[in-house]
């Protein structure tokens, strides 16, 4: 039986959502970032740009980054 174009395309939804779309609960990082561990580096390494950028041009900044 040949799958529906239905089921090809929540296939590929679902597909796309864990693995690309950063979500805003979870801090945007994607689930699937989150399930296997990679959350804590990626947040890390993002906090760092932000440092950086922040120490090059402070008056761009109001306020601290948010966690």
């Amino acid at each position: 039986m040949e799958p529906s174009k239905a089921c090809c395309w929540v296939t590929r939804f679902v597909a796309k959502y864990n693995t690309e779309h950063r979500h805003s609960a979870i801090r945007f990082v994607t689930p699937d970032d989150r399930h296997f561990g990679r959350e804590a580096s990626l947040l890390a390494r993002r906090h760092r740009v932000y440092q950086r950028a922040q120490s090059r041009h402070p008056e761009r900044w109001s306020r601290v980054t948010r966690n």
